[in-house]
C-alpha cells in the first residue's frame, strides 16, 4: 500500500510513474512541522531500529546514526564525513519491533537526513524547500517494501548483454594506436574483455560529441575492427558544451535558445573541462530532443554505449565566481597575511569550484514555470540521462545501448545505470563499493558498479586483485583510473595470471548473473540484498555490514582488508561455499550455518550457495558472445550430496 501527501507546491520531477490521489491526513509515522518554508519530519527510534536505503551515499548498509545531505556532489574524496556525492535517491526503509515502512520524498531540492546524528533516538528529515511529494509505502517485508516503490517508480534500465562484460578504462586514453594496444595486450594474454572506454582525452579540446581526426583518423573502422575483436568502444559525454563559435553543438544551442539562462536572459556560462562552457536546459523536452540527438554523430561511427559525466552539474568557476574571487586577490595583494587573510585568500579560489551562490544564478523551464537551479538541482544529471536514452530509443529502438551516469536521481533508474564516481585506491572503498551496491538496488538502480581498483591514487598489486574478485558480481565491471596515477589495466601486474583467473570467474558465472539480474528487473526485484532483507528475525543477520545476498540463491562476502589472507564469515543458513581461483579451479565446501574464520589466499575468492539451491557454471571465454550458455556445470549442495 503506499500513500501520497503533498506539501507546497510539488515540482513534477518525473520519478514517479503512478499517479495517486493525495491524502488530506497527516503523514503517518511522523511528526510534521512546517516553519519558515521548510518542511521538518520527525520520528522516534527504537534502540534496534534498523534504517536502509538513501541509494548512493557514504557510511554502512545501515543509514542509521549520520548525516546525509541531498545534493548532488561533485566530490571525489569519499571520506566519512560528506554528507553527499553525486546522486539524491531519496528512500529510506525503516525495520524494527514496532515499524516496518518505507518513506519517498520526491523533493528535487537539497534535503537533510538525520539520521541519528543529534540525537542517537530520533530522525529528523528536513525539506529546505518545502514543496514536495510523501510517499509512505507499507508491506510485510523490507523486500516487498522495496518490490511496491518500484512499481511506482517505474522498471530499471536493461543494459545490453555485452556490457555485462569486462570494461576496461583509463582517463589518458588519447589515440587510436594506444585504444588498440590495450585490446591487443588483453586478447595475447586471454584476459577476457568487451568494452573500452575513451575518456575526454578523445575529444578536440573537450568538445562534446568531437573527436580527435589526428590521433583517430578513422573513428568508424576503429569500431568496426574492434567489434571484430568482440569489443565495443564507449566515449565520455559531459554537461558542460563549450563556449566557442563555429563549434556546431555550441551555435546550434544558442540559436535554438536551449541553454540554461540567468536571470537577465542571459545564458550562464561556467566552467568545466573546456573551460568557459554553456550548459543545456535538460528538463525542456526540446532541448533532451535535440541534445539526445546530437549522440548520433558518434554512434554513425559505430558508437553503442557511452558514459555521462560532470552532469551534477560539477562547475570549476562561474565569470561571477572568479571575478570575486579576484577581488578577494586584488585587495590582499600587498598586505602582510596573517592566518586569516592567508585563509581568506586561500578560500577565494577554492570556494569558486561548485559554488552554492552560482547554482542560484541559473534558472530552467519546467511545464512553463521559470525555476530557479537550486530548487531543481538533484535532477539535472538524471534529466541527461533521460536526454541520452530518448535520443537513443529514436536512433534505434530494437537495440539495446550502454548508458551511465555519475550525477542520478530516482527516475534515471528507468534510463541507464551509474557507476559509483570517482573513488580512491583504499581499501575502506572495497567496502563502500560492497555496501552501496543494495543501497542502489532499493532505489532501482541494478545496473551498477564502481571503479575497480580505485580511480585517484595509486592502486596496488593485492588491492587490484581483492577489488576484481568483488567485481566479478557487480553488473557493471569496470577497472578505470585518473590521468596521472599508476597505470593499473590487468597486464600492468607481475601477477596478471591470477587477475586473469579471477576475471574467468565472471565469465564463467555470467549465464546466473545475467538471468538473475534480468529477473530483478522485470519483477521489480533486487540483484543485491542487505542480510536483513532475507533474515529478518536474526539479529546476527539483522547487523551484518560486509556480506550481502546476491539474487536469489548465493550469498558474497569480498576480502577489503590490507594483507588479510581471509576473513570472518556468518552464514544465517547452511550454504555451499565455493573457493574459486578460476572458472575451472575450484573447490566446494558444505558449512552449516554459524560463524566461521575462513582461509583465503589472495588468488582466492568466495561464493556461498543456499543448500537446496543451484547455480549454473559455464567454460571460461574471452568475450561474452563467446559463453556457451548452453553446455553448463551445475554447483550446489542438494539432499543428495554436493553436485559440481
Amino acid at each position: 500500500m503506499i500513500r501520497r501527501y503533498d506539501f507546497g507546491s510539488p515540482i513534477h520531477t518525473g520519478a514517479v510513474v503512478r499517479e495517486l490521489p493525495v491524502e488530506n491526513a497527516a503523514v503517518p509515522f511522523f511528526a510534521t512541522e512546517v516553519k519558515d518554508s521548510q518542511v521538518r519530519f520527525t520520528i522516534h527510534m527504537d534502540a534496534d531500529d534498523l534504517v536502509f536505503g538513501l541509494g548512493e551515499s557514504l557510511r554502512g548498509i545501515n543509514k542509521r546514526g549520520h548525516l546525509y545531505r541531498a545534493w548532488n556532489s561533485d566530490d571525489f574524496s569519499h571520506t566519512e564525513n560528506k554528507a553527499s556525492i553525486y546522486a539524491s535517491h531519496n528512500l529510506l526503509l525503516f525495520s524494527g519491533k514496532e515499524k516496518l515502512f518505507g518513506v519517498y520524498f520526491d523533493d528535487p531540492g537539497a534535503m537533510e537526513f538525520d539520521l541519528g546524528y543529534t540525537r542517537g533516538d530520533t530522525a529528523v528529515i528536513t525539506s529546505e524547500n518545502g514543496d514536495l511529494s510523501v510517499y509512505i509505502i507499507e508491506a510485510d517485508s523490507l523486500t516487498a517494501i522495496c518490490k511496491e516503490f518500484r512499481g511506482l517508480i517505474g522498471r530499471s534500465y536493461l543494459p545490453p548483454k555485452w556490457a555485462f562484460g569486462y570494461i576496461q578504462s583509463r582517463w589518458g586514453y588519447s589515440s587510436d594506436p594506444e585504444v588498440r594496444n590495450v585490446v591487443k595486450e588483453h586478447r595475447d594474454r586471454h584476459i577476457p574483455l568487451d568494452g573500452v572506454c575513451m575518456d575526454i582525452d578523445y575529444m578536440v579540446d573537450y568538445k562534446d560529441f568531437s573527436w580527435n581526426k589526428e590521433a583517430f583518423p578513422d573513428l568508424k573502422q576503429l569500431c568496426t575492427d574492434m567489434k571484430e575483436e568482440n569489443i565495443r568502444l564507449i566515449p565520455i559525454i559531459d554537461a558542460g558544451v563549450k563556449q566557442l563559435e563555429g563549434y556546431d553543438t555550441c551555435d546550434v544551442g544558442l540559436e535554438k535558445d536551449y541553454f540554461v539562462k540567468k536571470a537577465d536572459g542571459k545564458p550562464f556560462v561556467g566552467a568545466v573541462w573546456p573551460g568557459r562552457s554553456y550548459f543545456p536546459d535538460f528538463l525542456r523536452e526540446d532541448v533532451r530532443t535535440w541534445f539526445g540527438g546530437e549522440y548520433s554523430k558518434l554512434m554513425d561511427e559505430g558508437i553503442e554505449g557511452f558514459w555521462n559525466d560532470m552532469n551534477e552539474p560539477a562547475l570549476f568557476y562561474s565569470e561571477e565566481s572568479i571575478a570575486e574571487a579576484f577581488a578577494v586577490a586584488d585587495k590582499l595583494r600587498n598586505e602582510n597575511l596573517d592566518i586569516h587573510s592567508a585563509f581568506a585568500l586561500k578560500d577565494a579560489f577554492n570556494g569558486t569550484a561548485n559554488n552554492m551562490e552560482d547554482y542560484r544564478r541559473f534558472y530552467h523551464e519546467v511545464d512553463g514555470q521559470t525555476i530557479r537551479h537550486d530548487k531543481i538541482h538533484n535532477l539535472y544529471g538524471a534529466y541527461m540521462t533521460r536526454a541520452a536514452a530518448e535520443g537513443f530509443r529514436r536512433y534505434d529502438s530494437s537495440k539495446r545501448f550502454l548508458l551511465f551516469s555519475r550525477a542520478s536521481f530516482v527516475g534515471a533508474h528507468r534510463y541507464g545505470g551509474v557507476w559509483q564516481g570517482d573513488n580512491s585506491s583504499w581499501w575502506s572503498h572495497i567496502k563502500l563499493n560492497l555496501q552501496m551496491l543494495p543501497s542502489l538496488n532499493m532505489c532501482g538502480f541494478l545496473y551498477s558498479g564502481a571503479d575497480l581498483g580505485g580511480f585517484s591514487c595509486n592502486t596496488t598489486e593485492d588491492l587490484m586483485l581483492r577489488w576484481l574478485q568483488l567485481g566479478v558480481f557487480s553488473p557493471l565491471m569496470r577497472n578505470h583510473s585518473a590521468d596521472h596515477t599508476r597505470e593499473q589495466e590487468v597486464y600492468r601486474f607481475a601477477n596478471w595470471e591470477d587477475m586473469r583467473d579471477i576475471l574467468t570467474v565472471r565469465y564463467g558465472l555470467l549465464p546466473y548473473l545475467y538471468s538473475e539480474f534480468m529477473k530483478a528487473a522485470l519483477s521489480d526485484g533486487m540483484y543485491f540484498r542487505p542480510l536483513a532483507f532475507d533474515y529478518p528475525t536474526d539479529d546476527v543477520a539483522c547487523r551484518v555490514e560486509d556480506q550481502v545476498m546476491l539474487g536469489s540463491d548465493c550469498m558474497i562476502a569480498p576480502v577489503y582488508e590490507q594483507n588479510a589472507r581471509g576473513r570472518h564469515v556468518y552464514l544465517p543458513e547452511d550454504m555451499l561455499m565455493v573457493r574459486f581461483r578460476s572458472a575451472t579451479d575450484y573447490d566446494l565446501t558444505p558449512m552449516e550455518a554459524g560463524h566461521y574464520w575462513i582461509e583465503l589466499a589472495l588468488n582466492e575468492m568466495p561464493l556461498f550457495i543456499r543448500r537446496g539451491h543451484v547455480v549454473p557454471l559455464a567454460k571460461p571465454a574471452e568475450y561474452v558472445e563467446g559463453i556457451d550458455f548452453t553446455d553448463l556445470r551445475l554447483l550446489g549442495w542438494l539432499d543428495e550430496g554436493v553436485t559440481t
